[in-house]
């Protein structure tokens, strides 16, 4: 009880002297409204494609291999390259101005897609798409630590990241009529345009708190940053964990939409709108629960911060390989629901792990470093390596078999995530900085 006490007062006072003493509660949860909107139109533009994919395949005659790398590498080649430099000048510019620019640009090259007239068109302005996220995730919370003090970041975070869900849902759930009803094309510029109305909005409505605190810009340098972060044992192995947790939050989960067409034979609205809701769900569920559940205890013992994502990974893991391997499709739907719904609670531990032991003059290098590392294996490889397993299998077993034992060979890659998690709890106390 007497840890408990201490390490609850130790947050209480870590909390004095924060930036987040200068907002109201109401105008705190006002900027992270807005951000929610800001993350939610990034995932939306970003795995939209998801649901384009078969019709996409047809009309330009490509291979899964080549699916995959439209889905993913093309998005990471600038999205992982842009990301460092974009969060090194975030560190010590002004953020809100940064993710103004980054929505304006996705937005549009979103738009841009639906007027691709070749493959290599559209793989370009996924390019472009790729390069305008990049200023988006990491800026975004490094404000939110400022927003929010300590003792409420994981919970902050939590709610944050309802983006990730939100953004599925619409992007699965409307991009499937969408594509059904009006073609792919018309989904693209249905999605893209919007976001350009929210630029306006997020300019005139975050607010920078460096403004008012010049002192909190980092004067460290670049080597200095990483040199600080790579002696961080705990960070380093989450880091390596979430590049193993997005392989297959971007490999995998980007082929259900196909393999829900091909192995249990829905139209493509019809299958959207499935895996939609069960990812929406699923997601809300975790990820408050995920938040609630980190910041109470963690409260009283940091190490929380990486058993719970150790063991979501290994739910996880077994939750999407029964859903992939499932004979029925309610079958399938129901597993589907619970891994989504352990994966939304591993998100807010993660990034709290990351803000935790970072540094707050680091934060937003240290939140980009692991995205670079994540996204390159995730974004880059993980859709890349499923399509390329699905066609070398499907000579053998046919496309709709080789998807699915391709969706449970790269879904493995979440057990290894797990053992990296635990090796970051016995490190993460020594590593922890305010």
């Amino acid at each position: 009880m007497t840890s408990r006490t201490d390490a609850l007062a130790a947050a209480k006072l870590s909390d004095q002297g924060h930036p987040s003493a200068a907002y109201t509660p109401r105008r705190r949860a006002g900027m992270l409204f807005i951000l929610f909107l800001v993350s939610t139109s990034s995932y939306l533009d970003r795995n939209i494609i998801g649901v384009a994919l078969e019709p996409i395949k047809q009309e330009f005659g490509v291979s899964d291999t080549m699916l995959g790398l439209l889905t993913g590498a093309s998005f990471a080649l600038f999205y992982v390259t842009m990301g460092v430099p974009v969060a090194r000048w975030a560190d010590r510019g002004d953020r809100r101005i940064i993710i103004t620019a980054a929505l304006a640009v996705w937005s549009l090259m979103t738009a841009l897609c639906g007027a691709a007239t070749t493959f290599w068109q559209l793989v370009l302005a996924r390019v472009g798409v790729g390069a305008g996220e990049a200023g988006a995730m990491a800026p975004a919370q490094g404000l939110l630590a400022d927003y929010f003090p300590p003792s409420q970041r994981a919970r902050a975070i939590s709610l944050f990241m309802l983006s990730v869900t939100a953004g599925n849902f619409l992007g699965l759930a409307g991009g499937g009529w969408l594509v059904q009803n009006f073609g792919w094309r018309t989904m693209f510029l249905a999605v893209g345009l919007p976001g350009l109305l929210l630029v306006p909005l997020v300019y005139f409505t975050l607010n920078e708190p460096r403004s008012a605190a010049p002192s909190e810009v980092s004067t460290e340098t670049l080597a200095d940053v990483l040199k600080a972060l790579r002696r961080k044992s705990s960070y380093v192995l989450a880091v390596g964990a979430m590049a193993l947790f997005f392989a297959v939050a971007y490999g995998p989960l980007s082929f259900v939409v196909p393999f829900m067409i091909r192995a249990h034979d829905l139209p493509i609205g019809q299958a959207a709108a499935i895996y939609g809701a069960c990812t929406a769900l699923g997601g809300l569920i975790g990820n408050l629960a995920g938040g609630a559940l980190t910041d109470r205890l963690a409260a009283s013992e940091v190490r929380w911060l990486c058993w719970i994502p150790a063991a979501g990974m290994v739910g996880v893991c077994l939750l999407y390989q029964a859903a992939f391997l499932a004979p029925s499709t309610s079958a399938m739907i129901v597993l589907l629901f619970c891994g989504s719904l352990i994966s939304g609670a591993a998100y807010p531990p993660m990034y709290s792990l990351l803000h935790a032991v970072c540094g707050s003059k680091r934060r937003v290098m240290a939140v980009a470093v692991a995205l670079f590392v994540g996204n390159l294996v995730g974004i880059g490889l993980g859709p890349l390596l499923v399509g390329a397993v699905s066609d070398l299998l499907t000579p053998s077993l046919g496309a709709a078999e080789a998807l699915r034992l391709a969706l449970v060979i790269i879904a493995s890659a979440l057990a290894p995530a797990a053992f990296l998690f635990l090796g970051a709890a016995r490190c993460v106390r020594g590593d922890l900085e305010a």
